[in-house]
């Protein structure tokens, strides 16, 4: 009887704390300060480890301050995800997401068309809901390149921009300093599974499995947890799509990118500027690599221009408000 109570109770505080931020973790008693980059994102939810999906901007979960890890967050408690079966017979074949570019500030329609199955599960390529101007940036990290996740941390917080980054397991285990100044520092820390293997090609058994170890992992030794999720490679399947919205998963893909990944390919701040800035439009996902070179010299350029086509940057959580 308590735990229902305590979950109706939770239900309540969801429902009427509309833009107010997130539920406090089980235990603390003050709201904890609002960040001035992502006001949604600096307080916590905990659900005694049900897994009750939550609206956008009910998807961090922080422990109390006064930890020894790395953030200084106490360690959550691990969770469990079961993958339920394929009932609803939803297609198992592969799909590669993939974009047009936009041109003259609109949403090419491939991304429009992919916006339609995405959303039925509960994810998004771009903000199509929004009437303001607003741009998402969000960053893939597999692994550290010359240190430059740093250098893109350090112009982030300079102009005070909130950023997404979708990081493997990998890289939570070798770069904890950079990861904790991910959460510290006003952004997101996505899950981008723990080995990165393609959920175009794996049992839905195995993709609950990439993602408890990888969250798992985040809770115990950094205290915080998200459900935003991006498919390695872009890869993935309905029946994937279907499953991470049942476990309470936002999959975020994007509809702004260039071929960025190539740490071989190092063209310059000017080639980078000039294929971002091509291809922005109203709602736009960017997505960066942070192996890049010429993204790490080019964003502070990329985020004064942007703002100077009158675009607000904003955080995941504030997707859909």
């Amino acid at each position: 009887m308590k735990k229902v109570f305590s979950l109706l109770l939770v239900c309540a505080v969801l429902f009427t704390a509309v833009g107010c931020g997130i539920a406090k973790e089980k235990g603390n008693t003050e709201v904890p300060p609002v960040s001035e980059m992502s006001p949604k994102i600096n307080s916590s939810t905990v659900i005694d480890d049900e897994n009750l999906p939550l609206e956008n901007h009910q998807l961090i979960f922080k422990g109390e301050e006064g930890g020894n890890t790395p953030t200084g967050l106490m360690p959550l408690s691990k969770i469990s995800f079961k993958a339920s079966a394929n009932t609803n017979g939803l297609p198992e074949e592969k799909l590669s997401h993939s974009h047009g570019p936009a041109s003259d500030g609109k949403v090419h329609h491939t991304v429009v068309e992919f916006q339609k199955t995405f959303q039925k599960y509960g994810g998004f390529t771009y903000d199509d809901i929004s009437e303001e101007k607003v741009i998402y940036l969000t960053f893939d990290c597999g692994y550290e390149y010359n240190d430059l996740t740093g250098k893109i941390l350090d112009v982030l917080n300079g102009k005070k921009v909130p950023a997404t980054f979708f990081c493997t397991l990998d890289y939570l285990k070798s770069e904890p300093e950079f990861v904790a100044r991910m959460i510290n520092e006003g952004h997101i820390v996505g899950n981008h599974s723990a080995t990165h293997p393609s959920f175009a090609s794996i049992s839905r058994e195995k993709m609950a499995e990439e993602l408890e170890t990888f969250e798992n992992y985040l809770r115990e030794n950094f205290g915080y947890a998200s459900r935003y999720f991006r498919f390695p490679a872009g890869e993935y399947t309905e029946s994937a799509l279907e499953l991470l919205q049942s476990l309470g998963f936002v999959s975020v893909f994007w509809s702004t990118a260039y071929d960025d990944w190539d740490t071989n390919k190092v063209r310059g701040k000017d080639y980078a500027i000039e294929k971002v800035m091509s291809r922005i439009h109203d709602g736009s996902v960017i997505l960066l690599h942070a192996v890049s070179q010429d993204n790490a010299d080019a964003l502070g350029e990329i985020i004064d221009k942007i703002r100077a086509e009158g675009y607000e940057f904003r955080a995941l959580t504030q997707y859909g408000t």
